[in-house]
């Protein structure tokens, strides 16, 4: 008979331990780790349990022995994929635009084999739903264990696959070192990584050397001194220059020098948002991304928002405005229920759909008798108009003229129109399961 209230932890065999371990969030492991000196032997095995802990959050995402060329510690790779993870999904610009040409309105992070990716996202002008799709910005870790950040300055590579062949090729001219620094967990900051032009950790990456930045994504470049200095060492080095004979001098050197060091930036910072609910639910019919058309003619993205004053929809090129107002807006998100009244179903009926044409096509082919969707629910809508056009008093000056509503069709789509027009702007999911549908 066991004494089961003798038998502790140490008494379990090696691989059970490590597997219970293997379970435990890193402040755990490391709480345990103080406990003796055979449980820091347990918690720093990097092949017995902080792989099968990586492989076991991350394995079917993407390929864990590949990052780093293999050669960097789980542990590591651990804390970086922790933190990296609260970047998968969709983010949009926040605030003004800046300089940046081709700075994306929309951008998508997904698992990559041995990087995380992030790709631009834009409507496609070519009268269909669908949206394409072009590397942005990669994200890995070198053979030493450094984060490595290159960004895409234009949107003419279509794949990741040619990126990597356009450093073996060395077109690196529109590559730029980035660092992506969160700023809360839904808000991230891409600035350009400028104490070195084209050179990274010490490592010199120019147009002169055609496979240098591909060896060095791969971590086949030798060791070599650091470039960068410390905030610190940067300010003792300022701190001497002042305060030694002739220093004021070299200092305003250093400062002009900063100055031109500035100045051949190439990429403006640029802060990006996270989209936490990108797809409707049961509860939240109405939230998410969608797609529809502007005028009958270009494809538009749409955000749906549900806050605490309603429902909210705007366009996503509108977002980086403060001044923009909203599509429209409700305060009150509750569904009229079929049966509906006749002037209703008047004035759903006699509307003209935008749709892209291939949609239109689609439909006319194959069901030429349903002109419309089945309606299952409507609800009333505000326009951006009734927001901001008022009389002195506060009151809108044409209650009317601002009102408008959202049909859900059975299909789980919906379309919006407003009273003082005859048009229906029919709306698509963007996303599914996560993922980005109709994606070129």
């Amino acid at each position: 008979m066991v004494d089961v209230d003798s038998f502790s932890f140490t008494d379990f065999p090696e691989d059970i331990q490590i597997s219970i371990l293997s379970f435990l969030s890193p402040k755990q492991i490391a709480s345990f780790a103080c406990t003796s000196k055979r449980s820091v032997s347990l918690c720093s095995s990097d092949d017995k349990l902080w792989y099968p802990m990586c492989e076991r959050r991350w394995g079917a995402k993407t390929q864990i022995k590949n990052w780093g060329d293999g050669k960097i510690g789980y542990k590591l790779l651990y804390k970086t994929l922790d933190e990296w993870e609260n970047l998968i999904g969709f983010w949009r610009r926040s605030g003004e635009p800046t300089v940046n040409s081709s700075s994306p309105l929309l951008i998508h992070f997904e698992w990559g084999p041995s990087f995380v990716a992030a790709s631009r996202v834009c409507p496609s002008q070519n009268c269909t739903c669908n949206v394409l799709k072009s590397p942005f910005l990669w994200m890995s870790l070198n053979s030493d264990g450094e984060i490595v950040n290159f960004l895409k300055l234009d949107g003419e590579i279509k794949s990741w696959d040619d990126f990597v062949k356009c450093c073996q090729f060395g077109l690196v001219e529109d590559l730029v070192s980035v660092n992506v620094n969160f700023v809360g967990a839904c808000h991230v900051l891409v600035e350009e990584n400028y104490a070195n032009y084209y050179q990274v950790h010490g490592k010199q990456l120019s147009q002169s050397s055609p496979n240098s930045v591909i060896q060095y994504l791969r971590g086949d470049e030798s060791e070599g001194s650091s470039g960068e200095c410390s905030v610190t060492e940067m300010y003792y080095t300022q701190l001497a220059n002042r305060i030694s004979p002739g220093g004021d001098r070299a200092w305003r050197r250093q400062r002009r020098r900063e100055r031109e060091r500035l100045g051949k930036r190439r990429w403006e910072p640029e802060h990006f948002v996270k989209i936490v609910n990108c797809s409707p639910t049961p509860a939240r019919p109405l939230q998410g991304l969608w797609k529809g058309t502007s005028d009958g003619i270009n494809l538009v993205f749409y955000l749906m928002t549900y806050d605490v004053g309603g429902i909210i929809c705007r366009r996503i090129d509108d977002l980086s405005s403060y001044s923009a107002p909203p599509v429209f807006w409700t305060s009150n998100t509750t569904f009229i229920e079929s049966p509906f009244a006749p002037e209703e179903e008047y004035l759903y009926d006699s509307r003209i759909h935008y749709r892209s044409l291939a949609e239109a096509d689609h439909i006319h082919r194959h069901c030429p008798s349903a002109e419309n969707e089945v309606v299952s629910h409507i609800m009333y809508i505000n326009s951006s108009y009734d927001l901001v056009i008022r009389d002195s008093a506060g009151r809108s000056t044409n209650p009317r003229q601002g009102e408008g509503r959202i049909w859900h069709y059975q299909d789980g789509t919906f379309g919006f129109g407003f009273l003082w027009d005859n048009f229906i702007i029919d709306l698509n999911p963007m996303v599914q399961d996560g993922c980005l549908l109709d994606a070129l």
